[in-house]
């Protein structure tokens, strides 16, 4: 019964460890994509508010400290693979957190299953 107990008490301690941990990897995949989705959503500003543009209008676009001359057609293809590669880290991210609480839930089903099998040898050691 005692070494029962013992082996209850450590995977209810290494459930709520692990829980906690899986909390904070979900919280900090939710600030990561809503950055992602903020990137994304800039992307699309810039896009809308080029979009009225003439194709011979000079523009420039942001290469680290320094601006690069480039057309217009060029400057939203590279907006678009921008928002390309944003929706497919958001895709990534979503698909870690089904991952996380996938896993929480298989070690909460593991428990359960420890739980009722203490409850059947008690009741069958009766």
């Amino acid at each position: 019964m005692a070494q029962m107990d013992m082996e209850l008490k450590k995977a209810f301690t290494e459930m709520q460890i692990n829980k906690i941990e899986t909390t904070k990897k979900m919280n900090m995949i939710d600030m990561k994509c809503s950055m992602v989705k903020n990137g994304k959503q800039k992307y699309e500003l810039t896009e809308k508010g080029t979009s009225d543009l003439k194709d011979d209008t000079r523009v420039y676009l942001s290469v680290g400290r320094m601006f690069v001359l480039t057309d217009v057609d060029h400057m939203r293809s590279d907006l678009k693979a921008k928002q390309e590669k944003c929706d497919k880290a958001i895709e990534l991210l979503n698909k870690k957190k089904e991952f996380l609480v996938k896993s929480l839930k298989d070690q909460e089903d593991g428990l359960r299953e420890l739980v009722q099998q203490r409850k059947e040898a008690d009741a069958a050691s009766k």
